[in-house]
Parts: structure tokens; C-alpha cells; sequence
């Protein structure tokens, strides 16, 4: 009997978790809004926008008529990040958020992501491939308007195999916002850019 009176009032406390996280979720407009924050001036009304539907699950908000694929704030995640990619990188992307979604961590998703850029499935962009971060506090961030104030800036600059002696790049930043080349020689190396050192 106790059991299930326990299992009653757990049962009868789901909608009601449910119903605080989708009031997380803001209006798709304002999503956009956010999510495209990001992207240069001139590109931001064409890009393609994911962002989270009323059961917070990740959906396309809006397809896109440019070169540009972006990623809305996730609103069970502390902070805001949005950021916006190369539509070449869509393959690799989609395949992390497929894996993220089946439980695995990073370095699963690595290696399989690795696997699959070596046999030809997942099909890696042969020139750089530009990615725009821009991440802030919550605080700083207004629902009603999708606006974030003191936020920054990080660029990343998809150059698979890419090394030092192919670039002329360090593998470590030496001064304030220079660029560096992270994960060299292998498929996800790229081209950091950002307010750290």
C-alpha cells in the first residue's frame, strides 16, 4: 500500500516537473532572435535556426536560404551560448547531437565521429569552415527581446587534419585572443579565436 501511494504521488508530480521545464522554453521568435546573435549582420536573416519546441525537444525553427546553420540557446543549460556554422559542418554537427541524444560523452562522440570521418559517412569540408560562438550570463540576457549585453565573442575555424607545419600556427596561444590550432592532425582540427589565452 505504501508503495503505491509513493508511486501515485510521483506519477501525479510529473506534469507538473514537466510543466516548469517547458516554461523554460521562450517564444520562437524570440529563439531566433537569440540564435542568430552571432552571425554577421548581413547573414542573419538567412540562416537556418534550431532551436526547442513546447516539449523541449531540439527541432529546425526555421529553414534557411544562405550558407549558415544556427544553434539557439539550450534553455536547461546554465548561461547562454548560441552560436552559428558553415552549413559544410551540418553532417559532422548533426551527428554529435544524434550521439548527445543516444547518451554518449565526449570522447565517445570523438571517437565515433572520428571512425565515421575516416570511412567516408560523415563527409568533412575540404576548405576552412568558419563556426561564430557568442556566450554570456543569464543575468545579462533579456527574455522579452532575445538580447544579451556583455557577451563575447569565440570563433572557431573548422581545418580538418590541419597541423602547426601546415598552418604556421601554435598549438597553444601565447597572447590574449591570438589564434591556435586545437586537435591537430586529426579530423576535428580547427582554428581558435576568443577572449581567452
Amino acid at each position: 500500500m505504501k508503495y503505491l501511494l509513493i508511486v501515485g504521488i510521483f506519477m501525479a508530480t510529473l506534469p507538473i516537473i514537466a510543466q516548469q521545464e517547458t516554461q523554460n522554453i521562450l517564444p520562437e521568435a524570440i529563439q531566433i532572435k537569440t540564435a542568430v546573435l552571432p552571425a554577421p549582420e548581413a547573414d542573419k536573416d538567412g540562416a537556418m535556426v534550431y532551436g526547442y519546441n513546447a516539449l523541449g525537444k531540439l527541432v529546425v525553427l526555421r529553414e534557411g536560404t544562405n550558407n549558415l546553420v544556427c544553434i539557439g540557446d539550450n534553455p536547461f543549460k546554465e548561461g547562454i551560448s548560441v552560436s552559428c556554422y558553415s552549413k559544410k559542418l551540418e553532417p559532422f554537427m548533426a551527428r554529435g547531437r544524434e550521439l548527445t541524444a543516444e547518451g554518449k560523452d565526449f570522447n565517445e562522440k570523438r571517437e565515433i565521429r572520428g571512425a565515421e570521418v575516416a570511412s567516408g559517412k560523415i563527409p568533412m569540408p575540404k576548405d576552412p569552415s568558419m563556426t561564430y560562438i557568442y556566450f554570456g550570463k543569464d543575468e545579462n540576457y533579456d527574455k522579452s527581446t532575445g538580447e544579451l549585453t556583455d557577451g563575447q565573442f569565440r570563433y572557431v575555424i573548422y581545418t580538418p587534419f590541419a597541423t602547426p607545419e601546415s598552418t604556421g600556427l601554435p598549438i597553444k596561444p601565447h597572447a590574449k585572443g591570438m589564434p591556435w590550432l586545437m586537435d591537430p592532425g586529426t579530423h576535428r582540427a580547427h582554428i581558435m579565436v576568443g577572449p581567452f589565452n
